[in-house]
């Protein structure tokens, strides 16, 4: 699936080719802390496949469980995060966050990723007043 996104002000943008039945949530206590909230969803791209055609994410390397170090990309003026990959090269692929895509709506996660971590409240969301619009 051909997707194209952006960080929130603008300054990244990207073009890539997604699988959409690979795309995840990620419940890692790095993803809550890293994008502030419960989870993250996530959709790999192959890096032939994911193309940054403005703008330079800034990176952040972490170390992950596994030992691996992950950069993190992100815009460096709105702080809104790209992709996570390989901190070494070569790089083969990009987990972009689906927030970030123009098609964010057309792409549903197929399974939860380190779900021991997620937090338990999020099994009673539909038990939460929800509003349209504050």
């Amino acid at each position: 699936m051909h997707v194209d996104g952006s960080c929130h002000c603008g300054a990244i943008q990207y073009e890539a080719e997604i699988d959409p039945d690979a795309a995840m949530i990620c419940h890692c206590t790095d993803c809550q802390t890293l994008s502030s909230t419960a989870f993250r969803v996530n959709a790999p791209a192959n890096a032939k496949d994911f193309s940054i055609i403005k703008g330079n994410p800034k990176e952040y390397v972490k170390f992950g469980e596994s030992g691996r170090r992950r950069a993190q990309g992100f815009c460096s003026n709105c702080g809104t995060q790209i992709y996570a990959t390989s901190a070494e090269e070569p790089r083969t692929i990009f987990m972009i966050r689906v927030g970030t895509m123009t098609q964010r709506a057309k792409v549903t996660p197929k399974i939860q990723a380190w779900h021991r971590s997620s937090l338990k409240w999020l099994g009673q969301l539909s038990e939460i007043p929800a509003l349209e619009k504050t």
